[in-house]
């Protein structure tokens, strides 16, 4: 079952169930999918749809940092159960263990001696970590390994 239909199906047992923030974050996926189908006119398949899942997930976590400096424990709490349900449909996260080996695997790959390889090193993981780990920290510990 593809992703989408997942989305769906849940949507479907939301309702069902009554779950209004669930039902509520799940049909914002769903839109945020349809409208980008509607805008390159072709549909997503479960990678696009990861990283969308993956963009919401990250613009949430923004929103909770700056709910949570402004005091807004309401908003915050909002942004929180969110991301959650987000998470309940991408892939698992990866280990500390799994990324290190994943960046050294690709750095001895692409034979990567210095800075000016970095782009090269990152366009090899981001398809293998897509929606399982922070691309910044993946970058971070990528300078670190080239300087």
């Amino acid at each position: 079952m593809s992703l989408i239909d997942q989305l769906k199906e849940q949507m479907k047992d939301a309702m069902r169930a009554k779950l209004k923030v669930r039902l509520g974050t799940i049909r914002m996926a769903l839109a945020a999918v349809k409208q980008i189908e509607v805008d390159t006119r072709e549909s997503l398949n479960d990678d696009q749809a990861i990283a969308v899942l993956t963009k919401m997930v990250k613009q949430r976590r923004d929103s909770l940092a700056q709910y949570e400096a402004a005091g807004r424990d309401d908003l915050a709490q909002k942004e929180a159960e969110e991301i959650q349900v987000l998470e309940d449909f991408l892939p698992q996260p990866l280990t500390e263990e799994e990324i290190v080996a994943l960046v050294d695997a690709s750095i001895s790959e692409m034979s990567a001696s210095s800075m000016a390889d970095m782009g090269k090193v990152m366009g090899s993981l981001k398809p293998k970590v897509m929606g399982r780990a922070d691309m910044a920290a993946i970058g971070a510990m990528i300078r670190a390994k080239l300087k």
